[in-house]
């Protein structure tokens, strides 16, 4: 699991650092960080890969839309509660990111699941109780399974299936996927890795310095 998503990473990220060679004049100034996926230009304007819009229920049982987001920073990640490989780590990781950004009314996290038949708002809360998520800060996000996993592929360039092959049924990835305020993918990093979310928190922090 983690083995093809590294590999996806190294491609997705010579993906966005080639776009980088393609920038508009006053880029370099404007963005502190790469821009990941696809980039186009229409005239004298340039298009970047975006989030696709959607809609889950949280571990409150609350709608969380792309309106929930709207002018905010945040992190991004999949996971499911029954999870005993790499989910622990990554939420024991998360948990670091909260803390540093707790008092931030710009900045989110959402974690989506790739078990939703299972992981109702009910088990989410628990979930989320056991990693002291707070109310409107980390949501846990469960829905209809086609869109979780749609949404991972396309708009989040990561992987997200159900997989019978392997010990526990599904293949996720450890990504953490840093969202900017105009829903662009702006950094990767491997939340089982406490170093690589070192420099997410470091990476968070430049991002809200961006203009």
């Amino acid at each position: 699991m983690k083995r093809i998503s590294k590999l996806f990473l190294v491609l997705i990220t010579i993906a966005a650092f080639s776009c980088g060679n393609k920038k508009d004049p006053d880029d370099e100034h404007k963005l502190l960080l790469p821009v990941y996926g696809e980039k186009k230009h229409a005239g004298e304007d340039t298009i970047y890969h975006t989030i696709d819009d959607f809609k889950f229920i949280n571990q409150n049982k609350d709608t969380v839309t792309q309106k929930t987001i709207e002018n905010k920073i945040y992190v991004a990640d999949f996971f499911f509660a029954t999870c005993q490989s790499i989910c622990p780590q990554m939420s024991t990781e998360m948990i670091r990111v909260q803390q540093t950004f707790l008092n931030d009314n710009e900045f989110l996290i959402l974690s989506h699941s790739v078990n939703p038949s299972h992981d109702t708002s009910e088990v989410l809360l628990a979930y989320a109780g056991k990693y002291g998520a707070m109310k409107d800060k980390w949501h846990f996000l469960t829905g209809n399974k086609k869109q979780i996993y749609d949404l991972a592929k396309d708009s989040y360039l990561v992987n997200a299936l159900e997989d019978d092959g392997t010990p526990e049924g599904f293949l996720h990835s450890e990504l953490f996927l840093l969202i900017d305020k105009q829903k662009r993918i702006r950094g990767m990093y491997d939340g089982t890795d406490s170093i690589a979310v070192n420099k997410l928190i470091a990476d968070i922090k430049l991002l809200k310095t961006e203009k």
